[in-house]
């Protein structure tokens, strides 16, 4: 990373007063940004990302139809604050609407589900088989928000008392679903070119990976209306996160990680969420301007 580049990510994070880790790729040059990219971290929602690769991968190896339709009773529902945890009735959906579900409203039942089909040793396995050993599931998102139930003794206010907060099981990476920014970055460039699965599976994984309903984080750095951003976000208290891939009409193509944490326990921090797309927005303009420099050379 440019001395440049690097000094500017820093200062945003701190001026929203987080900490952060980022990796930023050319999915076509293999030109990286880092920033502490290799800092074992709480994935939070962002592993649905991991999820819904391995469905994909399982399905284009012939383990699955991904049309297979899958009956969700009213009751037991995963818990969360959109999709099917908020719906009422029995319901049928396809393996691959869940996933859309999964994605685009980062909806903990269907993510569930999807575990429930493929089981985490394959989410696990295809991390492992796609080179990404410090890509981690160690339990659903329902255990999850099991730990986080216990380690706040039943009460949801007490996830914004700093003394709970720093007992938080869901907040350690020896004890969570984990990555890094580099291996998340890594496997996104993955999927974009054909590495995890190929042909029409491909294609679909990429058009569901687009479908997310928030545009505060990483989207936020791009408003622009002929720049694609396919994107996943991750929450959990102090921790906002989002990867995905930015896409320009030059065909330029740019797979970006940002994790963050911060001092406060607010809930809502919307300069931690700007300082997302801000950094991601800082990085990819520096591989672009060197890829353009190199491009003149």
């Amino acid at each position: 990373m440019t001395p440049t580049a690097r000094t500017r990510i820093t200062r945003a994070f701190t001026d929203a007063g987080v900490t952060g880790r980022l990796h930023a790729t050319d999915i076509d040059t293999g030109a990286t940004l880092t920033l502490d990219a290799d800092l074992d971290t709480p994935t939070a929602s962002v592993h649905k990302l991991c999820v819904i690769a391995a469905l994909y991968r399982h399905a284009a190896h012939g383990h699955l139809d991904l049309r297979q339709p899958v009956d969700i009773p009213a009751e037991g529902r995963s818990p969360g604050a959109t999709g099917l945890a908020t719906m009422r009735d029995t319901a049928r959906l396809s393996l691959r609407d869940l996933a859309t579900l999964a994605v685009a409203l980062s909806d903990n039942t269907a993510a569930d589900l999807l575990i429930d089909a493929i089981g985490l040793d394959t989410v696990n396995r295809t991390m492992t088989d796609l080179g990404l050993h410090r890509t981690i599931a160690v339990h659903t998102m329902r255990e999850l928000y099991a730990t986080l139930h216990d380690d706040a003794h039943g009460t949801p206010a007490a996830l914004t008392d700093p003394t709970v907060v720093t007992r938080l099981r869901a907040l350690d990476p020896t004890r969570t679903n984990r990555s890094t920014a580099r291996e998340i970055a890594t496997l996104l460039a993955a999927i974009w070119r054909d590495e995890v699965c190929t042909g029409t599976h491909a294609q679909e994984l990429r058009d569901v990976l687009g479908l997310q309903a928030w545009s505060h984080r990483l989207a936020a750095g791009f408003p622009f209306d002929d720049v694609r951003v396919s994107g996943k976000t991750g929450s959990l208290p102090t921790l906002r996160h989002e990867a995905g891939v930015v896409e320009y009409p030059d065909g330029g193509r740019y797979a970006v990680a940002v994790f963050t944490r911060s001092a406060a326990t607010t809930v809502t921090l919307p300069a931690a969420d700007r300082a997302i797309g801000t950094a991601a927005r800082i990085a990819v303009d520096a591989l672009r301007a060197s890829g353009q420099e190199g491009a003149r050379e």
